[in-house]
């Protein structure tokens, strides 16, 4: 659907129903979108969803569990209490997440096992945890998610890519709603990759939906989704802009999300004109962009 949009090519509108943020600064989509407050103190995991279930988890997953039952509850698809469950059928809420360093501190910390000793000497808590879809999975484990699951780090793009594939999930009827997820945790192993930077140590988190589906629900509308696309040429502008500020550290596979999730902010303030994310450079193997546009569109 690479220039085009999904309601364009399927006739299907994909919405966004709930939307949530968990970064140093800011952890609503309103203060993401007037920009998050420098200095502002680290996220939490245990804070936002209890200390149980978070031993033994990388600081990503951690973050995604807490970003995950923030963006459920915000679409109206989860309890006050987990225990509670999730109010829809589970077979049909996917999952899709973002995220390029995502696990990279536990699969260096078992290479450096592994060179230094012998994989016996590996921790069996850890092994789980070196699958590059862990995030995923462990969202989907956790709050019960049972359609499809995709863990989407393919570099700058990777967070637009994301939606875009739950969009296509959602179009092609694999299931009627999708959560997506885009995290970069904040750690040695990230600053020594960044060279000395620092990643963003947070994220976003969407509910997307058919506009049928919402409104079987009675749920408000936050966003329509606009045309998608990926390439290597130069983005056209088409709306504003959200741009992460430098002290927020790098993005990388939660840019695209924490972009959607401020154009969210925006239309909740009451702005009704497009906003475009835009993810990647002319260094990168692509670029990617997505229109938002505002809730009583298409």
């Amino acid at each position: 659907m690479t220039a085009q949009s999904a309601t364009a090519v399927t006739g299907t509108a994909v919405v966004v129903t709930g939307a949530a943020v968990l970064v140093p600064g800011a952890d609503t989509v309103r203060a993401l979108a007037d920009g998050p407050a420098c200095g502002g103190a680290p996220v939490e995991p245990a804070a936002h969803v209890g200390k149980k279930g978070l031993r033994y988890k990388d600081r990503a997953t951690q973050l995604g569990y807490a970003l995950t039952a923030a963006a459920l509850r915000d679409a109206g698809l989860l309890g006050a209490d987990e225990k509670d469950g999730l109010l829809v059928a589970a077979a049909g809420v996917g999952v899709v997440a973002s995220s390029n360093f995502g696990n990279l501190d536990t699969v260096a910390r078992a290479l450096d096992t592994i060179r230094e000793e012998t994989v016996t000497a590996t921790s069996p808590m850890d092994l789980p945890n070196a699958s590059s879809n862990v995030i995923a999975s462990s969202a989907a484990i956790r709050y019960g998610l049972r359609g499809p699951n995709l863990m989407v780090c393919n570099g700058e793009t990777s967070g637009l890519d994301a939606v875009h594939w739950a969009v296509t999930i959602i179009t092609a009827g694999r299931a009627d709603r999708v959560l997506v997820l885009g995290v970069e945790p904040d750690n040695e192993v990230v600053r020594r990759l960044l060279g000395g930077g620092h990643a963003v140590d947070g994220g976003a988190a969407l509910v997307v939906e058919s506009r049928a589906a919402a409104a079987a629900r009675s749920a408000r509308v936050r966003a329509v989704i606009g045309p998608y696309s990926r390439g290597a040429g130069e983005v056209d502008a088409r709306g504003r802009r959200w741009e992460a500020p430098a002290h927020l550290g790098k993005a990388s596979g939660a840019s695209g999300l924490l972009q959607v999730a401020a154009a969210v902010g925006w239309f909740d303030a009451g702005e009704r004109g497009p906003v475009q994310a835009v993810t990647g450079s002319a260094v990168d193997d692509a670029r990617a962009d997505l229109l938002l546009l505002a809730p009583e569109a298409a």
